[in-house]
């Protein structure tokens, strides 16, 4: 079955394309790339303590198409990613996973699809040991388009995974 290429962001905006996506990253390389630091805090509204900001990153996860189903070889990727997660550094993170598509398709097949999509993530996580309690979901479908001038983009069909201090 064909494969669709879909982006995993981690963190900020879905519109921030500093870096490029990964397609392989290490656990420690995760962990780096996720992990607060002191240049990654910000004043809370009382202007006393310090407050972790997130970080993010972008990994490259793929999907059967016009399916839900991970394939095998984004396994291993999510697999660091967990390892990076069930750390001391980010063990007090929670995370949110958004599914996105791109603007091809109904509006509600796709909310539908991103929805899966991102459940899935979620599912294979817990499944390896993450609380299921740190995941929050949500489909978006393409009401945020990482490529708003190119709509129909595989870079649009993502998954975003912010970390929420």
């Amino acid at each position: 079955m064909k494969s669709l290429l879909v982006l995993l962001l981690i963190g900020s905006s879905a519109f921030s394309q500093s870096t490029a996506p990964l397609h392989n990253a290490t656990a420690a390389e995760l962990l780096e790339k996720l992990a607060p630091t002191n240049q990654a805090m910000t004043r809370s509204l009382g202007g006393r303590n310090l407050v972790p900001q997130a970080k993010s990153v972008d990994l490259v996860i793929r999907f059967d198409l016009d399916s839900a189903q991970l394939q095998e070889p984004s396994k291993p990727l999510l697999d660091n990613l967990i390892t990076a997660m069930k750390s001391d550094r980010l063990s007090q993170f929670n995370f949110k996973i958004e599914g996105h598509t791109d603007a091809q398709g109904s509006q509600a097949y796709n909310l539908r699809l991103s929805q899966s999509r991102a459940q899935s993530v979620a599912t294979y996580l817990s499944a390896q040991g993450i609380d299921p309690q740190r995941l929050g979901v949500e489909g978006k479908g393409f009401s945020e388009l990482l490529l708003p001038q190119k709509p129909n983009a595989a870079e649009n069909r993502r998954v975003k995974i912010t970390a929420l201090p």
